[in-house]
């Protein structure tokens, strides 16, 4: 019966409101709005036609600004589109890098192990997250609205074959099972983007050992690590684009199923210990 009520009913949703104990995680509130240095790391396997747009379509903002290409063995010279645009944009801090692995998971890693930014960015190549909306999701940071800030593609409308329909559910469904897991309130937890303080990811980095490397696309592992830390989430509406160039890499069933795994695998490690 012990295990039954404190392992299995105290973890459900509507019944975990009856628990006898609650806890809050208090933190002092800081609103110095001090500027910061920013990393940007861009992710890309096979974006050739995107590379040079990240550069032009960012703002600039924050103390200085560093953009980290993490090219994931392209076939149709991304790499070198990437040098290309580096030596044409001497007055911009880019560094271009080959990940050491497979994933977009791995390539995020190796950008902010190379990041000497404040404040770390992660954006997709595929430009379907606006690089002009990079700046709202720094000045979350910056004035304490969140200590994790993650995009959210779900609430404006989209254009028409931005995120096809089966994907639509499953991020809609990952949205209320993680709201229930992370025991904080979450639209969209795949959207791409995601920032953070580098001490808080160093911090992230130095627990992953408890759920270990299990998420090749990085996003989970993330979010699960930002939520052990009793991180504060906050979410940024975007409105997502189709993209201008390529096509998605992402398999609905098989990273879906995928997907599904991790989610039951943190399921048992964060709420039935």
């Amino acid at each position: 019966m012990n295990f039954l009520f404190n392992r299995i009913f105290a973890n459900l949703p509507l019944l975990n409101k009856l628990d006898l104990v609650n806890i809050i995680v208090a933190k002092p509130c800081y609103n110095d709005e001090v500027e910061h240095s920013v990393t940007i790391v861009v992710p890309a396997r096979n974006e050739r036609g995107n590379i040079e747009n990240t550069i032009k379509r960012t703002a600039s903002f924050g103390l200085s600004q560093e953009f980290i290409f993490v090219e994931g063995h392209s076939s149709d010279n991304t790499y070198e589109e990437m040098i290309r645009v580096k030596e044409i944009y001497p007055d911009k801090d880019i560094k271009v890098m080959r990940q050491t692995g497979k994933g977009k998971g791995n390539a995020v890693r190796d950008g902010f192990d190379a990041a000497s930014g404040d404040i770390l960015m992660i954006l997709d190549a595929d430009l379907t997250m606006p690089p002009e909306e990079l700046e709202k999701f720094y000045r979350a940071l910056q004035q304490n609205k969140g200590e994790f800030i993650n995009g959210c593609r779900l609430v404006y409308p989209m254009d028409k074959d931005a995120m096809r329909f089966l994907n639509f559910l499953a991020n809609k469904f990952f949205g209320v099972f993680f709201s229930f897991l992370l025991g904080q309130r979450l639209k969209d937890t795949l959207c791409g983007t995601k920032v953070l303080f580098k001490r808080d990811y160093r911090s992230i980095q130095d627990n992953r050992h408890y759920f270990g490397d299990f998420d090749p696309f990085g996003d989970f592992d993330l979010l699960f690590g930002a939520a052990k830390l009793n991180l504060k989430i906050t979410e940024i509406i975007i409105r997502y684009r189709d993209r201008e160039y390529g096509s998605t890499q992402i398999s609905r069933f098989k990273h879906g199923w995928l997907l599904v795994k991790m989610s039951l695998f943190a399921a048992r490690k964060m709420k039935f210990i």
